[in-house]
């Protein structure tokens, strides 16, 4: 299915560019989302979803296929599974440009789910979507919008070239050696931060949805409550 959406941030292009391309700076605010590690250009983590008395943990991989700084596109591969609920994968173009002092991102997603979570359909999914997004928006404006800019790579320089005669700033500093390059990718893993939430699907498409989905929530509860049932007339 395809989904569609957009938001805008208060940054211009180029800082925003760098910033909705760090991954690691921003799976944080993604909800339901956890990054555990990152070999080179793979990023590997998890997203968990809880749909009623269901929750999935999609365990998998992103990665960037395509990265066009000049023109400010990129498209993101991500792979995820769930052992008893089924599969997810999603191909995510973002364009981004500008508008006034900010930027416009809009996001193309092209999903494909199968198991348990597939029985929503597009119109439910396209209405999830868009409230999480919304989330991740007002979680990236309050956790990383919301901190101070770093230093201009051009401050350093210019200390120097402002220092007097024969201080230490104004010497002339030998170039270090780069380090070889490691023979084969690294894996650096991530420290969690704290548990992650699952995303609730059925609280995020509101009491009228939700009306309509109880009957599902309700034949699934009914499901695991007779299979435990017969488990235990078994045993």
């Amino acid at each position: 299915m395809q989904l569609n959406t957009e938001f805008e941030v208060d940054r211009p292009i180029e800082e925003a560019w760098a910033l909705l391309t760090d991954v690691e700076r921003i799976a944080p605010c993604l909800p339901g989302a956890q990054l555990e590690e990152i070999e080179g250009e793979e990023f590997r983590g998890s997203v968990k979803v809880k749909v009623g008395p269901i929750t999935a943990n999609y365990k998998g991989k992103a990665t960037f296929i395509e990265k066009d700084d000049t023109n400010h596109k990129a498209v993101l591969r991500a792979e995820g599974r769930d052992a008893r609920q089924g599969n997810a994968n999603a191909t995510i173009t973002a364009t981004l440009v500008p508008v006034g002092a900010g930027t416009r991102v809009t996001v193309s997603t092209d999903l494909a789910v199968t198991g348990k979570v597939a029985q929503f359909g597009r119109g439910v999914m396209a209405e999830v979507s868009e409230k999480l997004l919304k989330q991740f928006v007002a979680n990236l404006e309050a956790k990383v919008l919301a901190d101070r800019p770093a230093p201009s790579a051009a401050e350093p320089a210019a200390a120097v070239a402002s220092a007097p005669a024969g201080s230490p700033a104004a010497e002339p500093v030998a170039p270090v050696a780069e380090p070889a390059a490691p023979s084969e990718p690294v894996v650096r893993r991530i420290t969690p931060s704290g548990p992650v939430e699952p995303v609730d699907l059925l609280g995020a498409t509101g009491a009228p949805m939700l009306k309509r989905l109880a009957p599902v929530a309700v034949a699934v509860l009914v499901l695991l409550v007779a299979t435990r049932w017969l488990r235990r007339r078994r045993g």
